[in-house]
């Protein structure tokens, strides 16, 4: 028996255990007369006879990159979305055009009573081969020490593997003759991994815009449980971004050289590499870790009463050693305790040097005194901020100390987004993981990124949110990774990843 096959029958016997006697009179949500039916067994059957398909569905796809960054198969990436759709049973799918790279918007509807959204990407960001252990666009099986057997690959977690394992979850329940509990509405993009520039364009398109006003939320598929424990984490929401450029010149600074020099120059000559670096100084503090641009915390809305007793929940129930280990850090921002260092996670917005590029990077020296330099940057933003004020702040910023000459130049960006705890969006969420036996942590927003904003605010004003068993790691890294045969107990592999899909639909169509 395989691990993957171990995994299904202890999900199976915990599901068994909570349907007898006063368990299923007081656990279980309204989604238990669906999940204790005959359908999950069925389609669990489906999902271990379409396991290889599965496999090879994520394969296939990890094979295409759509990098948007690079121009890189947008066009190709769209198509294969589609295509994707298609055969997993969506019946109206179109190609959304955009002022950049298409979306792709798709609906499946069986008359059921309600809709779900589902937000996918499919794009993925940039990868150099000769840091990976094997090719990252032959998705190769490997065996992972302490994990199992997974994919690895760009794009394996993100977010091409947990997007693949939702399809594989409509593929079995169609396989097993059932019929899917709610109807469906695809959002697909292809601009995610450059800040998602134009995806409001596809969201507010009429028809989009129509068919998500009837859903009861928006999810993206995750892949996120903990190795340590097997937990997930339920976001209350995520914090916005804005991706840009600040470019020194010679060329717009009307000082320094318009190319590249001799570095004996510098004599007499002014550095545009230097001007950069003054100016990136002046927007953070002086150990580089809080942001000090004119009135960038007016806007910011302190913590809850809530969201600070959640904070708290959680720094009892998740591990300070497993976060430090997964980062490959010794210390927090100023030594802070664990509980603090969670806080400031949450609650503070952050500018972030991404890379710098000026002059000659290659090996050995090249006395040069360049002409132009380059930071990308990221600010991650936090309720009540919005990309659009803040970026007027950092332009104001720069301005006001004399460094007009450098450009700021945006490439993409949202605002945050925040999901009421009370929603049916995320009841259904913890109900779901409760009836798993998945030991799950409230966490008041994502300290990462997606552009969920798009649905929580207007026109739209939807939940939204992440959900999903399984596990798997690397994203924007060398090596990512997505486990299909799970050899840790606590943790899903593809089936029982599968299976958390359909056991979440079936929730989202009984809750009341």
């Amino acid at each position: 028996m395989s691990h993957e096959q171990q995994g299904s029958r202890l999900i199976q016997s915990r599901r068994t255990l909570l349907t007898t006697g006063a368990a299923a009179a007081t656990l279980f949500s309204p989604g238990l007369a669906f999940a204790a039916s005959g359908d999950m067994s069925a389609i669990r059957k489906a999902a271990e006879q379409g396991y290889g398909a599965s496999v090879k569905r994520i394969q296939d796809w990890i094979a295409l990159p759509s990098i948007a960054a690079e121009d890189r198969d947008m066009d190709k990436g769209a198509d294969y979305m589609m295509a994707l759709a298609r055969d997993a049973g969506f019946q109206q799918i179109e190609k959304v055009p955009t002022d950049g790279y298409p979306g792709v918007f798709a609906t499946l509807d069986v008359g059921a009573k309600r809709w779900m959204g589902i937000y996918f990407m499919y794009d993925v960001k940039q990868y150099d081969p000769a840091e990976w252990s094997s090719p990252p666009l032959e998705a190769q099986v490997v065996d992972k020490p302490g994990f199992g057997k997974v994919i690895v690959g760009r794009g394996a977690v993100n977010q091409k593997g947990p997007e693949a394992t939702f399809l594989a979850a409509l593929h079995a329940i169609r396989a097993a003759g059932r019929k899917l509990p709610v109807n469906l509405v695809l959002i697909c993009e292809g601009e995610e991994e450059i800040g998602s520039p134009h995806f409001r364009q596809i969201v507010t398109r009429p028809n989009v815009l129509a068919a998500l006003k009837k859903c009861e939320g928006v999810v993206i598929p995750a892949g996120w449980q903990s190795p340590s424990d097997g937990g997930v984490t339920v976001n209350l929401g995520a914090k916005g971004v804005i991706e840009f450029e600040l470019i020194a010149s010679g060329a717009k600074w009307g000082r320094g050289p318009k190319t590249d020099i001799h570095s004996s120059e510098k004599a007499r000559v002014d550095s545009p590499a230097w001007r950069l670096v003054q100016a990136l100084q002046s927007l953070v503090s002086p150990d580089g870790n809080t942001p000090v641009v004119d009135g960038y915390f007016e806007k910011v809305r302190p913590l809850t009463a809530r969201e600070k007793e959640l904070l708290a929940l959680a720094g009892r129930q998740l591990s300070e050693a497993d976060a430090k280990k997964a980062l490959g850090v010794e210390h927090w921002i100023d030594d802070l305790s664990w509980d603090k260092a969670l806080e400031r996670l949450a609650s503070q917005p952050t500018m972030n040097i991404e890379g710098l590029v000026a002059g000659y990077t290659g090996p050995g020296g090249k006395t040069v005194l360049p002409g132009r330099a380059v930071a990308k940057i990221d600010s991650r933003l936090v309720p009540n901020q919005t990309m659009e004020d803040s970026v007027a702040k950092i332009r104001a910023h720069l301005d006001k100390r004399g460094f007009q000459d450098v450009e700021v130049k945006v490439s993409g960006g949202y605002d945050p987004t925040e999901t009421d705890e009370n929603s049916r969006l995320i009841k259904a969420e913890l109900n779901t993981y409760k009836r798993l036996g998945t030991k799950t942590t409230i966490y008041p927003r994502l300290a990462g990124s997606w552009p969920g904003a798009v649905f929580t605010s207007a026109p739209v004003n939807l939940p939204a949110g992440q959900f999903g068993l399984g596990h798997g790691s690397g994203a924007h890294a060398p090596n990512e990774y997505y486990v299909i045969e799970s050899s840790n107990p606590k943790v899903e592999g593809l089936v029982g990843a599968t299976m958390s899909y359909v056991d979440f639909l079936y929730e989202i169509a009984a809750i009341r």
